[in-house]
């Protein structure tokens, strides 16, 4: 589970208990994800990203709507083991649990060549020698780095001043933030991949493109094959008459798991969201990609196993936001239905 654990956390049970909902944590003060003039993306990767309507803009646009979940926008935001992957940072939240994070560490090593050693003394040096030893470049990390980066927690379960400051000194300066834009290009490269198995002969859309990336980022894949073909099965044979209420039902369904014990990262929002996603339903404002990447959301959002499915709710607030241009997630809401004529 690739999340920011200051972002989401927050007040996650308070609406669930019936408490009031704390206010939306400041953004903080940070090196903000966003177009730079010296970052280069690759010719060859820009061209295919074209293809799908994914230009220079297009391209940063969703990295920083990536990063809002995320890091609220950062392009460091390291944070700690409260979701068991040890710890994670940058702007998608890579991670040593799902070996995510040992490729882009080993990859700013590369590109500072001869200045490596300099560079990362200079950053980083309390945890720098540990951040880039070979145990902690192993995937997965070894015992001895597992032991070194536990032992920076303090009692809260949170980074210490030390590796927080460090490791947002590497993740914040130039030569990473090329090997994060890197990182994130090949990424929505393989989602390019994914978009043209799971939507075959579809047009490619802005939205299908943010829900797949958001996808991708989250979870890490799409449903197979034989999942997505049962799906639409279902939705093909199934009468108009009934459209309504099953989706009605999964709403139900996103309603109860967050009401549940064990589900964080919702609880000021899934109220809001499911007024104006009923209310969307009731007033016809559904159209038929928007229903049926809600059906897709749910097939993926129920699998998502990160904590044992801690995070199932979430997973579908923030795909369903995306679907519906209406939302709230960690605090930021968008788009409204119950105001508006």
């Amino acid at each position: 589970m690739l999340l920011a654990a200051s972002a989401l956390l927050t007040s996650a049970g308070a609406a669930a208990q019936g408490l009031p909902a704390a206010a939306p944590t400041p953004l903080p003060e940070c090196r903000r994800v966003g177009d730079a003039a010296f970052l280069r993306i690759d010719p060859e990767a820009a061209a295919l990203l074209g293809e799908i309507g994914l230009d220079r803009a297009a391209i940063f646009a969703r990295m920083a709507e990536t990063a809002i979940p995320e890091t609220m926008g950062c392009w460091a935001m390291p944070v700690g083991n409260f979701d068991g992957q040890l710890m994670s940072v940058g702007m998608s939240q890579w991670n040593y649990g799902t070996g995510s994070l040992q490729p882009v560490l080993k990859a700013w090593k590369r590109r500072l060549r001869g200045q490596f050693g300099r560079t990362r003394k200079a950053l980083a040096p309390v945890y720098g020698k540990l951040l880039f030893s070979r145990d902690c470049l192993k995937v997965p990390v070894k015992d001895k780095c597992r032991a070194g980066i536990l032992a920076a927690h303090g009692p809260d379960g949170k980074l210490n001043a030390a590796m927080l400051r460090e490791l947002t000194a590497i993740f914040e300066s130039d030569a990473m933030l090329q090997v994060q834009t890197d990182a994130y290009v090949a990424l929505l490269l393989e989602v390019r991949t994914d978009l043209l198995r799971v939507f075959p002969g579809q047009p490619i859309t802005m939205r299908k493109i943010r829900w797949a990336v958001d996808t991708k980022v989250q979870q890490g894949f799409f449903p197979a094959d034989g999942d997505l073909a049962r799906l639409r099965g279902k939705l093909a044979a199934m009468p108009a008459s009934e459209r309504a209420e099953r989706l009605r039902a999964i709403f139900d369904w996103y309603d109860g798991l967050s009401r549940s014990l064990d589900q964080d990262g919702v609880g000021r929002d899934f109220a809001w969201n499911l007024a104006q996603w009923r209310c969307m339903l009731d007033k016809g404002r559904i159209d038929p990609e928007q229903y049926e990447l809600l059906h897709l959301t749910f097939l993926r959002s129920r699998t998502a196993v990160g904590n044992s499915g801690r995070w199932q709710a979430l997973t579908f607030s923030r795909r369903a936001k995306i679907a519906l241009d209406v939302g709230s997630v960690s605090g930021k809401r968008d788009g409204d239905c119950l105001g508006s004529s």
